[in-house]
């Protein structure tokens, strides 16, 4: 999939004319893959062939990168309690930025591209979570949960082709055996056939569902048989009718299995993928991404991912600084709060506190008043003279107005949990990891958080390690009426995880706004 050094191709395995057998792919000499549609002829796959193709380390990285934000923020949505209904909406505008998966009715090479993009990112991922029992394991969810959404947004006709692709052991229920356990099947099935028809134009029509029609749609539909093994939520959620070890599945019911399968499937890959890994050793450069990616977090560029850059409009000023701490999440929140009762703060916070003043708007000349106002008013604190000599170059650095003038970004959440823990008067770093659970109870209890459920939720997503759903957790809890709001009026909502403290404040300020 990726090589080292460049090499000559001539004979090389990668570029013989080799026919794959019932996968559709295909090697075609020196010219590389065919690019049409007959190598990934479904939008939807079980990855079960490798990548033949070589690519860059560009993307490689990229590619990645991508496939990783979709993982994570299935994973946060999970982690949040949101519904399989509510992780639908949040994950269909990421998946169509990050992974789209278009209709086939534009060019050809367009859709190759973006189904070589998750065949690839799916196997790249695979190398850098399945390095440890609990990584494997997370990949699976995530990517099943994955496979789940992808097929509820395929056309009732592409999910018939896709499964018929699939050599998976269905056994078709004949007409005498409907007949015969009718009650049964009736029983197992109601409910979710009854959900169906509320789908179609004709509940629209009526706003009413009949048993008729109920069983009408039942007797029509087809029924499988398959070891009761293949299945097992639809036989521990009793929607599938037992008969000699065999489930009486419904053609509707087909998911069920597919998911087991694919989960099945991928957990035995990624024990293969382990066994290979060590071969990766041959290039060094491969190494540091993979063990980056397996560390589940990743970066954001605050001006490019949020669509837009810092506003200096004059609307943030010195003295506005501290109005705005409600708009802040808690880690921002302690260094202000710091800064105002200590008068100063350490490198690490002043580096973290000034870059995000600086992402809110503003500007050089105000943040220069703001930090000499904290760090020169108040019993204890230093002269001016002192704040000029020592203090005052750094800010100005931060803004690209001294040194190298670089053009330095506010942190993101990964960035700021890659630093050193703080110690004795400091606040810096990210106070989900660095405090422990009773100030953190207190610190939230200031924000709004009553003790309770609530409470005891981030607390628990906090012990886990999940600090960035633990933040947005909050986020939704204190902003959750704003939310709820909005959503009734027909407001769009961005619910995507935070993964910056700006993000986090642009939000809220939106919310407030409306």
């Amino acid at each position: 999939m990726f090589r080292k050094v460049k090499r000559r191709t001539d004979g090389r395995r990668n570029f013989d004319e080799i026919q794959a057998g019932e996968s559709g792919y295909r090697r075609l000499g020196s010219k590389g893959f065919k690019d049409d549609l007959s190598i990934y002829p479904h939008r939807l796959s079980f990855y079960k062939v490798p990548p033949f193709e070589e690519i860059t380390l560009e993307e490689f990285e990229t590619w990645a990168i991508d496939r990783l934000k979709v993982v994570l923020e299935l994973e946060s949505c999970v982690s949040r309690g949101k519904s399989f209904k509510d992780i639908e909406i949040i994950m269909k505008p990421l998946l169509s930025k990050l992974l789209p998966m278009n209709l086939p009715n534009r060019e050809s090479t367009s859709l190759y591209l973006e189904r070589k993009k998750d065949h690839y990112s799916h196997f790249i991922l695979r190398l850098a979570f399945c390095r440890s029992e609990e990584l494997r394991s997370r990949f699976i969810r995530a990517e099943t949960l994955l496979f789940r959404l992808r097929f509820n947004m395929m056309s009732i006709q592409e999910q018939k082709d896709f499964v018929a692709s699939l050599d998976l052991p269905w056994e078709t229920v004949s007409e005498e055996e409907k007949q015969e356990f009718q009650s049964e099947l009736m029983a197992c099935c109601y409910n979710t056939a009854r959900s169906i028809l509320t789908q179609t134009v004709e509940y629209q029509r009526t706003k009413k569902v009949t048993d008729e029609q109920v069983r009408a749609f039942l007797a029509a539909e087809k029924f499988y048989k398959i070891p009761f093994e293949f299945v097992p939520e639809l036989v521990s959620t009793r929607q599938s009718f037992l008969r000699r070890g065999k489930a009486f599945v419904a053609q509707f019911q087909q998911l069920s299995l597919i998911l087991t399968e694919f989960s099945k499937h991928l957990a035995e890959q990624l024990n293969v993928t382990m066994r290979a890994l060590p071969t990766l050793d041959e290039d060094d450069r491969l190494i540091p991404v993979l063990n980056n990616l397996s560390r589940g977090y990743a970066s954001m560029d605050y001006q490019s991912e949020l669509g837009g850059s810092e506003t200096n409009d004059g609307s943030v000023t010195a003295e506005s600084v501290p109005s705005l701490m409600k708009h802040m999440p808690l880690c921002m929140n302690r260094l202000m709060q710091g800064v105002m009762s200590d008068h100063h703060l350490k490198y690490q916070g002043r580096q973290q506190l000034s870059l995000f003043l600086k992402g809110i708007g503003l500007s050089a000349e105000e943040a220069l008043r703001f930090w000499q106002i904290q760090f020169t008013s108040g019993p204890g604190s230093m002269s001016i003279e002192r704040f000029n000599k020592e203090y005052k170059y750094t800010f100005r650095h931060n803004y690209g107005l001294e040194g190298g003038r670089i053009n330095y970004k506010p942190w993101d959440c990964r960035t700021i949990l890659s630093k050193p823990r703080p110690s004795k008067n400091e606040y810096h770093g990210c106070p989900y990891r660095d405090l422990h659970r009773d100030q953190l109870a207190d610190q939230l209890q200031k924000m709004g958080l009553d003790q309770g459920a609530r409470l005891d939720d981030v607390l628990e997503l906090s012990d886990r390690g999940e600090y960035q759903v633990a933040c947005t957790k909050v986020f939704e809890l204190v902003h959750g009426e704003k939310i709820d709001t909005l959503l009734k009026n027909g407001d769009t909502v961005d619910e995507t995880s935070i993964t910056h403290p700006n993000l986090y404040y642009s939000r809220s300020l939106y919310l407030e706004s409306k």
